[in-house]
C-alpha cells in the first residue's frame, strides 16, 4: 500500500525527465512545424514545473545535494534546483 502512495507523490526527477520529453516535443514540433507537437511539448513542460513545484514544497531539505545541485541548477538555468541545492547546503 505505501508504495502506491509513493507512485502517487510528485517527483523532482520524474519532473525533470518530463520537462525534457516536453521540451524534445516542442522542439521537434518547432522544427516540423507540427503545432500539435509544440503544443504538447509547451502542455507537458507546464505541467512538470508544477510537478517540481509541488514535490519541492514537501521535500525534506536534509535529502538534496547541497552546493552539486545548486551549481547545476545555475548551469543548466533550473531556479528550483538553485533553491533546494541552497536549502540543502545550508543543512550540511
Amino acid at each position: 500500500m505505501s508504495s502506491q502512495n509513493n507512485q502517487q507523490q510528485p517527483s523532482l526527477v520524474g519532473g525533470h525527465a518530463e520537462y525534457i520529453k516536453g521540451a524534445t516535443e516542442s522542439a521537434i514540433g518547432s522544427v516540423t512545424g507540427s503545432q500539435a507537437w509544440t503544443h504538447s511539448g509547451e502542455q507537458a513542460k507546464a505541467h512538470a514545473v508544477d510537478t517540481m513545484k509541488t514535490a519541492g514544497e514537501n521535500r525534506d531539505p536534509s535529502q538534496g545535494y547541497g552546493k552539486v545541485e545548486q551549481k547545476l541548477g545555475q548551469a543548466t538555468g533550473c531556479e528550483g534546483m538553485v533553491k533546494e541545492g541552497a536549502a540543502s547546503k545550508k543543512s550540511d
